[in-house]
This record gives C-alpha cells, sequence and structure tokens, in this order.
C-alpha cells in the first residue's frame, strides 16, 4: 500500500517523489540530464546517416513541376538526402522525351540536373504499359520499375525511405 506525501506533491506515491525540496530539485535535474542526454544522442545518431525519401508522382504534369520544386529546396537545405522518385500513373509523363510544363520548359533537362545531385528516377512498367507508351519513350536516366506501388512500399519498408507526395 503506497502511501501519498501530503506536502509538496500530492497524488504521487512516496517511491516516485523525493522527499523533500533539494532531494527533489536533484531528481528533477538528473531527469532532465536524462531526457536532454537522448536527445543529443539521437540527434547525433541522426546526422550520421542522411535522410532518405521517396516521391509518389501519380498524378501528371502540375504534380511532376511540384515536385521538381520540391526536391531542388530540399536538396539546398539538405544536400546529402537521398531522393528516389517513383513516377507511375499520369506521373509518368515526367519522364517521357519530350514532356514539358505547362509553360513549355521541358522536363528532362531538369531531370538531368537532378539525377547529377544524385536523385534517381525510376519509372513503372505498367503504368506505361496501361498507357501503351513503349519505354523507348522514356528519358535515359530513369530506372524501370515493374511496379511504382510495389518500389514506393519497397523502399518505405525495407529501406527506410519517407514518403512524400507532393
Amino acid at each position: 500500500m503506497n502511501k501519498v506525501i501530503q506536502q509538496g506533491t500530492p497524488n504521487l506515491p512516496r517511491t516516485a517523489a523525493p522527499s523533500n525540496r533539494l532531494h527533489r530539485r536533484r531528481w528533477l535535474q538528473a531527469a532532465l540530464a536524462l531526457s536532454i542526454g537522448a536527445t543529443f544522442i539521437s540527434t547525433a545518431a541522426d546526422a550520421e546517416e542522411p535522410i532518405k525519401v521517396v516521391y509518389h508522382v501519380a498524378d501528371g504534369t502540375d504534380q511532376a513541376t511540384r515536385a521538381l520544386g520540391n526536391i531542388r529546396n530540399e536538396l539546398r537545405a539538405a544536400p546529402a538526402t537521398k531522393i528516389v522518385v517513383v513516377a507511375l500513373a499520369d506521373g509518368i509523363k515526367l519522364l517521357l522525351k519530350d514532356a514539358a510544363e505547362r509553360d513549355g520548359k521541358p522536363f528532362e533537362p531538369q531531370v538531368a540536373a537532378l539525377v547529377e545531385q544524385g536523385v534517381e528516377f525510376r519509372v513503372c512498367m505498367n503504368s506505361l504499359a496501361a498507357h501503351d507508351i513503349a519505354l523507348s519513350r522514356v528519358i535515359s536516366v530513369a530506372k524501370p520499375v515493374p511496379s511504382g506501388v510495389a518500389e514506393i512500399a519497397r523502399l518505405q519498408a525495407r529501406e527506410g525511405y519517407v514518403y512524400l507526395r507532393p
């Protein structure tokens, strides 16, 4: 049967709260130090490994334009980020030769510039088949994968990628 402390910290068992003011203060300082130490260790470990992000592009030209802008912004802020773009459904338009933004700016040079910064682009073979598009129409830097959704799931589950859909 736990007794409740009547002075200082009501409703806490005697074993959970120190009995005098000095002891309580040291107890709180130790708890805070442990908390800060755990945060520091976590932050230090996170700093060693780059963040990995998979961008899901499935909605066509407007989403592709947003994705490229987001990726450029992310790389400016965190250049070590490992990024994979998986294009499927209408998102495959991003990776087709002669594809362009609404204003006519071609996608291919933008994609090539991001590849130079380490970004990988993958295109869904299921989507190409569904749209009756030959693999020869896909830009050379894009790697074909059998299924875009399966690739996204694999990157998240097996390789620890964070999922973004711009």
